[in-house]
């Protein structure tokens, strides 16, 4: 056993120490070591990266499922992982890492050649992620086209939306039946393709396993930069700011801060010439931005995040249950407005006020716990408003928490509480990853609905 040196940990993020085993021989088969969540609310190990001590993991499906065909799901591009469905069960394969590597783009697949082989796995169709340029669903496209299906003419592929099957993963991690009324969904993380080709991430969604209705989301801001906005997060802050307030404004009421100062000296000219030109800054409704955003405006991870969502892990870090006690007194302000697109209207949560108060806080000289403390009680009152109205205008008694930013153990807690006292049932990852490395079950699940819906039609 070794310790690895400092400029490794460095550019691996928040570490202290990264110990390792001296091996002589080489791994045959490569696969992280898994991550569990220990949530107060259920008790239980939530299953936060599923790999080297459960892989492979078989579920048994849920009752409607068991004259499901064969089926394969290819997951997504980041935290990869595939899936395999045949005789009501689905084989899951550990996270194969972020397919825009090289290096992990031929561990995925040499590691499905590996699973296809041993499990004797011959599918009836292949589901792939509706993006039409991420690596998992090109691959299943070439495979549909290589292995023979139906007619000889290639396995019929499934192009299936990203939050349905975030949505749907979890439904079978709670071993939802078949033919269940639609349960509502809160799908909340970084980024997917959504069904109008926007940039989806913060989607409340009315579903079962063959459809989706979209009835709520977040407000749109801009990605400053594209991707780049991923690992600079003050980008985030910035895009945020300047979407709910004048900047000039601000800079007369809140000129003296930190944050302020250090937006100021960023090339602030070229991003607005971005967003007044559309160009490299497409709208998004990402939660998981919107972390980001706050954690840089409190001042961690600001700069720079060396890995995706690192903001979000930090400024979770910065709050214990004293703070959450005390910031239940004042959480900071959400609304739920009206989006309107196309003559087509939905709620969505505006962050304005919320970033009022923050910034006011910060002038006041409010410790950053607490006010970390007051945007996670916050944004947890506005998941439960937007439930509250969606309740008025839509049937549904069951809530499904899924997607990245639900790895927040004070946000699911806050959210899972408030919603069981408003007598709804709870739908929470338990075994599947809540993030993208268990969308493949929700992808395989949804194919095989659609496909036993068509016989039985």
């Amino acid at each position: 056993m070794f310790l690895l040196q400092s400029k490794v940990k460095r550019q691996l993020g928040g570490a202290d120490h990264l110990i390792t085993m001296n091996m002589t021989k080489p791994l045959r088969q490569s696969a992280n070591n898994s991550q569990l969540n220990y949530l107060p609310f259920p008790q239980v190990a939530a299953v936060a990266l599923h790999a080297k001590e459960n892989v492979p993991i078989t579920l048994r499906l849920p009752s409607g499922f068991e004259q499901a065909p064969p089926i394969l799901a290819m997951g997504s591009r980041v935290r990869s992982a595939f899936c395999m469905l045949q005789t009501g069960s689905a084989v899951l394969s550990q996270q194969l890492g972020d397919l825009k590597s090289s290096i992990a783009l031929k561990t995925y697949q040499q590691t499905l050649s590996l699973y296809l082989s041993l499990l004797a796995h011959s599918p009836a169709a292949i589901a792939i992620e509706q993006h039409p340029e991420y690596p998992a669903a090109q691959f299943g496209k070439e495979l549909a086209n290589q292995l023979n299906g139906w007619a000889d003419c290639g396995l019929p592929l499934h192009d299936i939306q990203y939050h349905h099957a975030h949505v749907a993963a979890c439904m079978v991690d709670n071993n939802i039946p078949l033919n269940t009324a639609p349960v509502l969904g809160i799908a909340l993380g970084g980024l997917g393709y959504g069904d109008d080709k926007a940039l989806w991430g913060g989607e409340f969604l009315l579903a079962d396993y063959c459809q989706l209705q979209r009835v709520g989301t977040f407000k749109p801001v801009a990605l400053l930069g594209g991707e780049q906005a991923i690992y600079q997060p003050w980008r985030n802050t910035y895009a945020h700011l300047i979407s709910a307030f004048d900047w000039e404004d601000l800079q007369k009421v809140y000129g003296q801060l930190e944050l302020l100062q250090f937006l100021d000296r960023q090339p602030r000219l070229l991003l607005n010439q971005l967003l007044f030109n559309s160009t490299n800054a497409p709208a998004a409704t990402s939660v998981d931005r919107l972390f980001d955003a706050v954690a840089a405006a409190v001042g961690v991870c600001c700069e720079t995040a060396h890995y995706d969502g690192q903001g979000a892990i930090e400024l979770e870090a910065l709050v214990n249950a004293e703070q959450v006690q005390s910031a239940r007194q004042a959480p900071y302000p959400f609304e739920i407005l009206p989006l309107r697109r196309a003559a087509q209207s939905i709620p969505y949560v505006e962050s304005r006020s919320m970033w009022h108060s923050l910034l006011e806080d910060l002038f006041q000289g409010v410790s950053i716990h607490q006010v970390a403390a007051r945007f996670h009680l916050g944004l947890a009152d506005a998941i439960v408003q937007m439930v509250t109205y969606l309740q008025s205008q839509h049937s549904f008694t069951q809530v499904a928490l899924t997607g990245h930013s639900f790895r927040n153990q004070i946000l699911a807690q806050q959210v899972t509480e408030k919603l069981s006292a408003k007598g709804l049932t709870v739908l929470t990852h338990n075994q599947i990853p809540t993030n993208d490395s268990g969308l493949s079950v929700g992808q395989a699940a949804i194919t095989a609905a659609r496909m036993i819906g068509r016989v039985g039609a």
